[in-house]
């Protein structure tokens, strides 16, 4: 049974890893366009308008409010509540997501993909987004090297400049 559940988990990342040569979907790849194009953004909009301070303090992905925005190195976060927004004030780096809120797995490839914000995790007290199911589980198979890999990836992407 056991050989199984691995040949399915198998198969299905070999059907993601086709999906990101080849076929549109939700998990299209781009290079970074420029040197400051390193945050995954829809119009203006960080983390698809979710509270990244919720991850933390609810443990669950909540959308925030235009009410409770903050604009941080040209990307606008959203906030379920004014204390969320005033602890993100306080400490961004804290709350923000790595690579930029790109999906962790596919950091992990050496790619650029969207994310899903319900797909997330927090590891040593980092949040890590991924595009979907199948990444998430993907990715969860081994953590720890998955992280490293994208640690390393991360760097050769260029980044938004500090104190925009």
């Amino acid at each position: 049974m056991r050989v199984k559940r691995y040949q399915a988990f198998a198969f299905a990342g070999v059907a993601v890893l086709v999906s990101l040569m080849v076929g549109p979907g939700r998990m299209a790849f781009a290079e970074p366009a420029s040197p400051v194009a390193a945050v995954n953004a829809t119009e203006g909009i960080g983390l698809k308008g979710y509270d990244p301070v919720a991850y933390f303090v609810t443990g669950q992905p909540t959308k925030g409010v235009e009410l409770y925005s903050f604009v941080w190195n040209g990307v606008t976060y959203r906030f379920a509540s004014e204390e969320n927004l005033n602890r993100f004030k306080g400490d961004p780096q804290k709350y923000l997501p790595q690579y930029g809120g790109y999906c962790a797995y596919a950091m992990s490839l050496d790619r650029i993909a969207d994310t899903d914000p319900i797909r997330w995790a927090i590891v040593d007290g980092k949040l890590y987004l991924n595009n979907g199911y199948i990444a998430q589980e993907l990715w969860s198979f081994n953590r720890r090297g998955n992280i490293a890999s994208a640690d390393r990836n991360w760097p050769l992407y260029p980044k938004q400049q500090e104190g925009k």
